[in-house]
């Protein structure tokens, strides 16, 4: 038995100065709060109760218990009260891992209008481009684009990550445009650091995977330094739409070999498998999934 339950009955008992009392308030039999309580005293090594076939007393002992368990057993009920609102209204601190890129797109502003929705949650957003432990770590969701191996872990798909090779007009006019993505290992590359000193693009040639080995003039740790330096004519960038459409739309930036792109990069949403999630860590993942649309960028719903 409980120890918090095996207190409950003592101060039933108490309250009452009756065990057979207690016995209905409780829906027990006599003899079973008898027990309990001899438990009680059994576990804590003192006597709480003077009884006699009349009556039944309060020990120092028991008065002690009586007075110091009141303000304990008050913050285990509003505790459980709070937590059964927190599994049934979303509310509390959300913790967010998502890859750099993201805080320069509409990801932020999604999770604001998260917030304005869920006004009792609030969010601790962690910006890295390593693959974190969310046990470790403490992280309710981590936000990753390609696959994700880890078995631990559920995987929401989000959405497809359409990916585009691209460079500037002025870059295409002196080196030519590439008719096949074997093509790029003449160009000059701007890559991202995780693929290391010899990079490898991945693309589609006709549902088989193709890698192709490009020579890196630039390599960053984020994308918006090589979409600037791509701007300047300087190389060649593989990245995903989200990040370069609006140049691409202001001919900034031109794209090729779309036919050829990779079809398994998803951005989504990974968890740690729990028997019981937060409610505001299901209102995430289902706000994520309604407003991550099947376009280029991610959908922002304007305010009302």
């Amino acid at each position: 038995m409980d120890s918090l339950d095996l207190i409950r009955t003592f101060r039933e008992v108490a309250s009452h100065g009756s065990f057979s009392q207690a016995a209905k308030r409780l829906d027990m039999s006599k003899a079973t709060v008898s027990k309990y309580v001899a438990e009680l005293e059994t576990r804590f090594g003192v006597r709480l109760l003077n009884r006699s076939t009349r009556s039944v007393s309060l020990t120092d002992a028991g008065q002690l218990l009586l007075e110091r368990s009141t303000p304990v057993l008050e913050m285990v009920e509003l505790t459980q009260s709070e937590l059964q609102d927190r599994a049934s209204q979303p509310g509390g601190r959300l913790r967010i891992s998502a890859p750099h890129g993201m805080g320069n797109g509409e990801f932020p502003n999604l999770l604001a209008d998260f917030m304005r929705y869920y006004p009792d949650v609030s969010i601790s957003l962690q910006l890295t481009n390593r693959t974190v432990d969310l046990a470790e770590e403490g992280i309710d969701v981590d936000i990753r684009s390609g696959p994700v191996e880890d078995a631990n872990l559920i995987v929401r798909k989000l959405r497809l990550m359409e990916m585009v090779v691209c460079a500037s007009p002025i870059y295409w006019k002196k080196h030519g445009k590439p008719e096949h993505p074997r093509d790029l290992a003449t160009h000059e590359a701007l890559t991202h650091s995780l693929l290391g000193a010899q990079p490898v693009w991945r693309f589609d040639d006709n549902g088989q995977p193709l890698d192709v080995h490009v020579k890196s003039r630039m390599d960053c740790t984020e994308g918006a330094p090589l979409i600037r330096v791509a701007m300047r004519g300087f190389g060649v960038i593989y990245l995903p739409s989200i990040l370069v459409q609006s140049h691409i739309e202001h001919g900034e930036l031109v794209p090729v070999l779309q036919g050829y792109t990779r079809k398994d990069m998803w951005l989504s949403a990974a968890y740690l498998q729990r028997r019981h999630n937060s409610a505001a860590l299901r209102a995430l993942l289902d706000f994520l999934q309604t407003r991550v649309g099947d376009g280029p960028g991610l959908k922002r719903k304007q305010a009302s």
